[in-house]
């Protein structure tokens, strides 16, 4: 009883993050920007970085607005880029995004203490030490984001879908900023890698099976959450990191599953 109390907190958090990444990784496998997620995450680690620098004191509410101030600046260049698609592809400018912020976290790391320590969080997090007021908040904050995207469904989902909007550039940055929010607090729960593979994993192994939005969100919740379980006991069994064991179970499955991925007949 005692390790299901420890874990049950943690186990929650990954519920939540599964739930909207899952929704979002959907809109990014449409779009084909498939590292805006990594790139938007590493600009979020920027901000926490360049906060420590300053001394702004790590998890505080001053570091998250420092780094969700980065976040939309990276958010508004993305919607507004997307008009030099012709010229320049997003995914070019995504790949040169995630290159510049990780060189400047190291330049910046290099005058922290602990620099190391905060490279390691960015990249696996610290999930498996989040408590219930971590999940009450990040909850508040993706419950928040859902709704406007609820509210906004239809101009978002055809933005992301393909359809000819007159007004896109500005469902686009909302699109972005709301992907920018959702990122800067995942980030400092469950860092880069992690927050990738629920954002991705999920919603591609779902392609597999469903045809239609709905199909392929409630699968892709489903999987999710297996996953997460799965991730959890391997961790306690193995006395092994839980944010890096996760990122293994997620990324190893869709490799480990091509050859069976390739002969199904999606419904």
């Amino acid at each position: 009883m005692e390790t299901i109390n420890f874990f049950l907190a943690p186990f929650c958090m990954c519920l939540i993050l599964v739930g909207i990444h899952c929704y979002l990784g959907l809109h990014v496998l449409k779009r084909g920007v498939i590292f805006v997620d990594l790139s938007l995450a590493q600009v979020a680690g920027l901000g926490t970085t360049v906060a420590l620098l300053f001394h702004v004191e790590h998890h505080s509410t001053g570091s998250y607005f420092i780094s969700l101030g980065h976040t939309f600046a990276v958010a508004a260049l993305f919607a507004w880029a997307r008009k030099f698609d012709k010229k320049i592809s997003q995914e070019v400018l995504i790949g040169i995004t995630y290159a510049l912020a990780s060189a400047l976290v190291i330049l910046v790391v290099n005058n922290l203490s602990h620099g190391t320590e905060h490279i390691k969080e960015i990249l696996v997090g610290h999930i498996l030490w989040v408590t219930w007021s971590d999940v009450i908040k990040t909850g508040a904050i993706y419950a928040a984001v859902s709704l406007v995207h609820y509210y906004f469904r239809k101009p978002i989902i055809a933005v992301s879908f393909g359809d000819d909007l007159k007004d896109h550039s500005k469902w686009d940055f909302l699109f972005f900023a709301l992907f920018g929010v959702v990122i800067t607090s995942s980030v400092g729960v469950a860092g880069i890698l992690l927050v990738f593979s629920f954002l991705i994993v999920p919603a591609l192994i779902s392609t597999f099976f469903r045809s239609d939005i709905k199909g392929r969100l409630i699968f892709g919740w489903i999987f999710g959450f297996i996953v997460c379980i799965l991730g959890m006991v391997i961790s306690y069994l193995g006395d092994l990191p839980a944010g890096a064991v996760l990122v293994v179970c997620f990324t190893a499955i869709p490799i480990l599953m091509l050859p069976i991925l390739g002969k199904l007949q999606v419904r």
